[in-house]
């Protein structure tokens, strides 16, 4: 009897030493797993802790929303600008406006566990962000056309597409040294085609892409030259455009039959003769995998004129 008595009594301050346990661990006693983080270094050379897989990121650019959708890590995007219009499904994310104004509440309740953003965001909005307790990344837009291939694996790496980046990273070298090799130059009177890519224009002034650029990498791929490729910056004179009188003027599609309408731009010899190429946006203006497009596009009209 008494060894049967101590087997009952043990079973039952088992049974509640167990429930004391569960209570335990349901009132948050019990350690929690922290998740997985990873450290890196952004543009700013900012250190900045980052989940290594993120749930939801909100991107404040459009070359950062465009090569993430490349990558199929749109799923995990749940916020995007204004102008991030491509590739159109783009259009299905939630945006919190524009650039330069950000909206850092709008961006907060949409709950990221990432922000990337992008070279219109400055290092304030960045450490301001960070004072919230999210994570932001900058991957900017760099002077030399190579570097698209590093901003890739940056993103692929922030957003858990690592694989996925190195086959688009090497998909895209296979195609440059395709057409490096079998590029000639665009010739125009027997010499390569001088060219002048419209950034700005009008009474604000003109500007276009310096040699400093890698918007002037692709032009001299697409077998050009950049008239401004002495240049530093984007600031240009409309002195030395008409001086120089190029053979082409490469403009966003949108703004070229305003461009050719307005004096005195009308009186250049690139205007007169139909040697106006419209570019689609985001082509040549941003640094994203849709550059090819454009070295061919530019090649092909100059090509063919």
């Amino acid at each position: 009897m008494r060894k049967s008595g101590f087997t009952v009594y043990g079973l039952r301050f088992t049974v509640f030493l167990l429930g004391i346990a569960l209570l335990f661990a349901a009132c948050g006693g019990a350690p929690r797993q922290e998740a997985a983080t990873d450290t890196v270094t952004d543009d700013y050379g900012r250190t900045v802790v980052v989940p290594a897989s993120p749930t939801r990121v909100v991107s404040l650019s459009p070359a950062v929303t465009e090569i993430m959708f490349a990558l199929g890590a749109d799923d995990i995007l749940v916020g995007r600008t204004d102008f991030c219009e491509f590739p159109p499904e783009a259009a299905g994310i939630p945006s919190i406006g524009g650039i330069s104004n950000l909206n850092i509440e709008k961006i907060l309740s949409l709950n990221p566990d990432l922000v990337i953003s992008g070279s219109m965001v400055g290092k304030k909005v960045t450490d301001q962000m960070d004072q919230m307790g999210t994570p932001m990344v900058c991957v900017v837009e760099k002077p030399r056309f190579d570097a698209l291939y590093d901003n890739i694996s940056a993103i692929g790496r922030l957003v858990g597409k690592e694989r996925e980046a190195d086959s688009l990273v090497e998909s895209l070298k296979r195609k440059v040294e395709s057409l490096l090799t079998d590029t000639s130059p665009s010739t125009f009177n027997s010499q390569p085609a001088s060219c002048y890519y419209v950034v700005g224009y009008g009474p604000g002034g003109n500007f276009t892409a310096g040699g400093n650029t890698f918007i002037n990498d692709i032009i001299r791929m697409a077998g050009g030259r950049n008239i401004a490729e002495e240049v530093e910056g984007w600031s240009y004179s409309l002195e030395a455009l008409v001086k120089e009188d190029p053979d082409y003027i490469i403009v966003r599609r949108e703004d070229s039959a305003a461009f050719v309408g307005m004096k005195p731009y009308n009186t250049l010899r690139a205007v007169r003769e139909g040697h106006v190429i419209g570019i689609v946006s985001g082509t040549l203006d941003l640094q994203v995998p849709r550059n090819i497009d454009a070295i061919l596009y530019l090649r092909k009209r100059m090509n063919n004129n």
